[in-house]
């Protein structure tokens, strides 16, 4: 995959990612609806090591630690990524950020325990919760073979 370079909205933060994701996911809980002031929040889980901020200094905001920490730019309040704590080789960025539209579709659904009731997403999976750990290995395969898929010749 070649680098896509995303950023906020005001273009003084930027980020980076050099590698697809892991999987793409909508999030309905409760504090992603508040923090993204839509029904849910879209993510893009990424390797960490292909992750990196490129421009501008992101700060603290919304939920900071010890669970996790949101990351936005300082200048406009843009929610960009989130860091779980525990969970280092990855990195949530906010698809959204990006140009690439691929980034943006959710493969799966977590938390529709607490989704709004006229909420319906075109996704593969869906969780109450989170995925249990040990799905996993199996959902990583089945969201690679759908990203080739759905970015062959791209």
């Amino acid at each position: 995959m070649k680098p896509l370079v995303g950023s906020c909205r005001c273009g003084s933060t930027e980020i980076e990612i050099s590698a697809a994701p892991i999987v793409t996911a909508a999030c309905h809980c409760d504090g992603c609806r508040k923090m993204s002031s839509s029904a849910f929040s879209l993510t893009a889980m990424v390797p960490a090591p292909a992750f990196r901020v490129t421009k501008g200094d992101p700060v603290k905001g919304g939920a900071k630690g010890p669970q996790l920490d949101h990351y936005f730019c300082p200048d406009c309040m843009t929610w960009m990524f989130t860091r779980i704590t525990g969970m280092d080789a990855f990195v949530n960025v906010r698809p959204t950020m990006f140009d690439d539209k691929n980034l943006a579709h959710p493969f799966m659904e977590t938390m529709t325990a607490e989704k709004l009731d006229w909420v319906t997403l075109p996704v593969e999976r869906s969780y109450t919760g989170f995925p249990p750990p040990e799905d996993f290995p199996e959902l990583m395969q089945a969201f690679a073979a759908h990203w080739a898929e759905k970015t062959a010749g791209v």
